[in-house]
């Protein structure tokens, strides 16, 4: 089975690509991220003619998750619990959840779709709610894994953080910013402590998933790393392969992030029905 994750910068403005890619590469799941509609404007039909079903999350014009499935999902989760909330001006525990995660259970795998709240500033009430959304979402992990030891679990997305040096070209350029601060790394490595590990950076150690529409960031290959499939040891155990797939920041109007994949050693219901390859 062959999952992969992309923050998409608007499913409607890329469903051509998108779906293209799905089909050239032979994807089975894909998690979504910033699709940036509600789920009533999500382009389904280019999907399902596709062979794809769709379970979208979206509130308005902003943020927003979503699966792409060949295969069944199910127990299908919008938002995790104790998600926190965010109001621009306003503090306390009644504030909106905003679209940023979904669960589905494909063949016996629990995936999430991410979008992790991207922080802006240091110093800026955004910030501390990506660190509490974060830490949240670990102490949930924790949760999972604890209830079902042999859970093969994964969070994909956009995870707003570079835990490494090398996963930024310069980390010069960020001093005092978002992104590569020691309280974000720490956030992320609570999820290698509470039983998760980035699956794709054994098989891929180096290259970014994500590069600014400005100041020709791409050409000049001024990238970051900040897209990421964290998996329990069960899920870890069945990675074959993975990939970085650079070349859809080309062409006409790509995403500023490119997909991320994971090939998992999986039987699944669509293997008979694939052409035999000699």
């Amino acid at each position: 089975m062959r999952v992969a994750t992309w923050n998409v910068n608007s499913v409607r403005t890329r469903v051509g690509r998108i779906v293209d890619w799905l089909v050239r590469e032979d994807v089975d799941v894909l998690g979504m991220q910033e699709i940036k509609c509600k789920p009533e404007q999500f382009p389904t039909e280019a999907f399902e003619a596709a062979g794809y079903q769709v379970e979208a999350h979206g509130l308005n014009q902003w943020n927003g998750v979503a699966f792409a499935s060949r295969l069944p999902m199910e127990d299908v989760t919008r938002d995790f619990p104790g998600q926190p909330g965010f109001l621009k001006g306003h503090e306390g525990p009644d504030l909106p959840v905003e679209a940023r995660a979904i669960g589905v259970t494909v063949d016996g795998v629990r995936l999430w779709s991410l979008y992790v709240p991207n922080g802006r500033e240091l110093g800026d009430p955004h910030y501390t709610y990506k660190l509490d959304w974060l830490a949240q979402l670990a102490d949930r992990t924790a949760e999972w894994l604890s209830d079902d030891p042999e859970l093969p679990l994964a969070l994909m997305g956009d995870w707003n953080v570079a835990p490494l040096d090398q996963d930024v070209w310069d980390v010069r350029v960020f001093e005092g910013a978002t992104h590569v601060s020691e309280p974000e790394r720490a956030a992320f490595r609570a999820f290698e402590e509470r039983g998760l590990q980035d699956v794709v950076r054994p098989i891929v150690p180096d290259g970014y998933t994500y590069w600014d529409y400005k100041q020709l960031r791409f050409p000049r290959n001024e990238g970051m790393r900040i897209d990421f499939v964290l998996g329990s040891q069960a899920f870890a155990d069945v990675v074959t392969d993975a990939a970085i797939h650079r070349n859809e920041r080309k062409g006409d109007a790509p995403s500023d992030h490119v997909p991320v994949s994971v090939d998992l050693d999986l039987d699944t219901s669509l293997d008979d029905d694939r052409p035999m390859i000699f």
